[in-house]
């Protein structure tokens, strides 16, 4: 509409409108009105992407324009026909108001001062420079010399040549202002269309206690305990009996796995969470999802997409005899008899001195690389160290070399692994070693189940049930050497674990491409662009641990 619009105001009109028109007004208010037109038209330009997000201040202008420019078709030269589409599709907005739910932040003084002018004069700078280097022109500097000395050699009037001369010199300056008046409208545009802002502090003590409490009561799920990382925020239902964990990226809402909290509450929490995102412009998503809430989340209108497959190993049936686990056995074997031995204890009764021993082979066993983990890692095993438990693997001197981290799933008998590092120069099977005593000794303590570890398209290697799953196995085979998908699911697949799918949830059909760089920045799969520099993020070492 603002195209078409524009279009017609700076065509001429058809005569016999014309001659028409003037029969009711004078030539004057004709033009005044093809001058109104082109300026509401160009508006509608800047308005339209702000309607594509679903602001609710572009709905209002862009109702309000479509208005005013079907009156000024009329008025300016009888074009009935931009008037009935201009006011044709102000209807339809009007008819679809409920679309645009996106509330807006206040406009201050304060919002407005900085940020209009600044853009403004940015606006100049860029238009300046880029005139003076399409011209030719070394700098300002030789601008102005070159002008002054035009004035001082000609004490009288100027001639036609020397007007033209200082015409080359300054012909940027009506650019110049163009775009400084650009700038200044989108820089308005953006104070007056930005969407109400999430806040993105951290919880307080108060609503950490209220997480804790809620993953202690209904935390069944294997990923439940991992909302107690330090680095989400919460989102409570109004009565407080369910959450969510989620953190903002790439303007999505993310939710870690499921919700938590009483059965009946979830719904009315989604719900709520729903109206909180659209209301801020966010799309909704969640990665780690499980099978069960699944359908829940299509009936909120979200779309789902396989994801991974998590192994659950069933305590109660593990056994290192027989064929089909002979090669996890000959390695457990080998490192026993060269003097590697593990043992199980709880994190809060492991000494100061101990737990340094163990923040180092976690630091080594990084290799370098960034921290890893939103929705199924904690992000320090000093968090919550009264539930939480360790597997230390000990070398024949008594030296650490490999560390298992488990969390609790409270509500059923099962513990899901956090952390699983060893020291690089450690032979192999030192992995093995550690699950498979992790399984005898968590067995020992009543424990039914252990949550190993995430696979990512499992089930298009372990049993792909159509054509297009087993060709995308081979694909996600051929690029194991980058990203090590293959090796991660035959691993697990040594201890036969069962498999529980998970599912990415996204928005809008093509919103899949943004819920996956958000999954990735959030997961710490992909390196998040940043504008300024961050220092690194550092591990709580065993005196901070043992000071808390």
């Amino acid at each position: 509409m603002g195209l078409v619009n524009i279009a017609s105001a700076l065509t001429p009109n058809i005569r016999w409108r014309g001659r028409l028109l003037m029969g009711f007004e004078p030539v004057e208010a004709i033009r005044l009105f093809h001058a109104l037109a082109l300026p509401a038209g160009a508006a509608l330009l800047v308005v339209a992407p702000y309607l594509a997000r679903r602001r609710r201040r572009a709905w209002q202008l862009a109702v309000l324009l479509m208005l005013a420019l079907g009156l000024f078709d009329l008025l300016k030269g009888l074009d009935f026909e931009e008037t009935a589409i201009t006011w044709g599709v102000a209807v339809a907005l009007l008819a679809a108001q409920r679309a645009f739910s996106v509330r807006h932040d206040a406009i201050t003084l304060r919002s407005s001062i900085w940020r209009v002018p600044l853009l403004g004069l940015l606006g100049l700078g860029f238009s300046g420079l880029a005139t003076w280097a399409s011209q030719g022109h070394p700098s300002a500097g030789s601008v102005l010399r070159e002008t002054l000395d035009l004035l001082r050699s000609q004490p009288g009037p100027l001639h036609f040549e020397q007007h033209s001369a200082l015409h080359h010199h300054f012909a940027w300056i009506p650019l110049g202002v163009h775009l400084i008046e650009i700038s200044t409208l989108l820089a308005i545009a953006y104070v007056i269309f930005r969407p109400l802002a999430a806040s993105r502090a951290l919880p307080g003590p108060a609503a950490r206690r209220l997480a804790t409490d809620l993953v202690k009561a209904h935390g069944r799920d294997t990923l439940s305990f991992f909302k107690l990382r330090a680095d989400q925020q919460y989102f409570f239902s109004g009565d407080k009996r369910s959450f969510v964990g989620y953190r903002i990226e790439n303007g999505v809402l993310l939710l870690s796995g499921d919700p938590v909290g009483s059965p009946d509450a979830i719904g009315p929490l989604l719900a709520d969470l729903r109206a909180f995102a659209d209301i801020r412009g966010l799309k909704l998503g969640a990665v780690g999802a499980s099978g069960q809430m699944r359908e829940r989340y299509e009936q909120l209108g979200l779309r789902t997409l396989y994801l991974g497959d998590e192994a659950i190993i069933d305590l109660e049936r593990f056994s290192l005899e027989g064929r089909p686990i002979r090669k996890v056995r000959q390695s457990v074997t080998r490192l026993r008899k060269a003097g590697y031995a593990a043992e199980l204890s709880e994190l809060r009764s492991v000494d100061a001195g101990t737990i340094a021993e163990i923040e180092r082979v976690l630091e080594e066993g990084l290799n370098g690389a960034p921290e890893r983990g939103f929705s199924m890692t904690m992000d320090s095993i000093s968090r919550h160290a009264d539930e939480t438990l360790v597997l230390l693997a000990r070398d024949p001197e008594g030296t650490i070399r490999g560390v298992l981290h488990f969390v609790p799933c409270y509500g059923r008998a099962a513990v899901s692994l956090s952390f699983m590092r060893r020291d690089h120069d450690t032979p192999n099977g030192l992995t093995e070693l550690l699950v498979a005593t992790a399984a005898e000794l968590l067995r020992e303590r009543g424990l039914r189940e252990l949550s190993l570890n995430f696979a990512t398209f499992a089930r298009w290697m372990h049993s792909p049930s159509r054509w297009h799953e087993r060709i995308l196995g081979k694909l996600v085979a051929l690029g194991n050497p980058f990203f090590q998908i293959e090796s991660l699911y035959r691993f697990n697949a040594k201890f036969f674990p069962r498999w529980e799918p998970r599912y990415l949830v996204y928005e809008g059909a093509l919103g899949l491409p943004r819920v996956s760089l958000a999954a990735a920045w959030a997961e710490g799969q992909l390196p998040k662009p940043r504008v300024t520099a961050r220092r690194p993020r550092q591990r709580l070492r065993g005196a901070q641990i043992a000071a808390r």
